[in-house]
């Protein structure tokens, strides 16, 4: 178990993985600890959303807003990307 995460993460493997995807820390949480249950199935796949890539920059900016992002009004959508990623 990675200690960059803590010890609440049943299954860092999983984590790792989603975090490396893209994937929110709360979801990748949610996700690698459900699947260390064994009375839960959740869904390999993940969300329906297309990756941030496909995304447009605006869309990519209302998502930092909601996320309170701060700077998202001077970054590239590149930029956007990656801080979306890491919040």
């Amino acid at each position: 178990m990675s200690e960059s995460h803590g010890n609440s993460i049943k299954n860092s493997d999983t984590y790792e993985a989603l975090r490396g995807k893209g994937a929110s820390k709360q979801k990748a949480a949610a996700i690698a600890n459900a699947q260390a249950r064994d009375d839960m199935e959740p869904s390999k796949k993940g969300g329906a959303q297309p990756p941030y890539e496909d995304w447009t920059r605006k869309a990519l900016y209302q998502r930092a807003q909601e996320l309170e992002i701060e700077g998202r009004s001077d970054m590239t959508k590149a930029a956007l990307i990656a801080a979306l990623r890491k919040a």
